[in-house]
């Protein structure tokens, strides 16, 4: 147990050890061994379940392409109104 100075309480003292610093290829061979085991994670989706969220994205495109087109018409309407400018 060790006293905490600032509060004056006790806690448990940290029992990790520190490791070696890794050097610079170290480092990065570590990184590059941390992404392939993060690739071998992955799971390819199947066929119908690309379709499925190509079909998702597409549609989810042309709804908001609709909706600004929607808003560009609004706005548009609004400043021929205020400023009296014709098309």
């Amino acid at each position: 147990m060790v006293q905490d100075e600032p509060n004056g309480e006790i806690v448990a003292a940290g029992g990790a050890t520190r490791e070696k610093k890794l050097n610079f290829f170290q480092r990065i061979a570590l990184f590059i061994r941390q992404v392939f085991a993060e690739l071998r994670k992955v799971v390819t989706p199947t066929r119908q379940e690309l379709l499925k969220f190509t079909g998702v994205v597409l549609g989810f495109v042309a709804v908001m392409m609709g909706f600004v087109y929607g808003l560009d018409l609004l706005f548009t309407w609004v400043v021929e109104i205020v400023f009296g400018v014709p098309r």
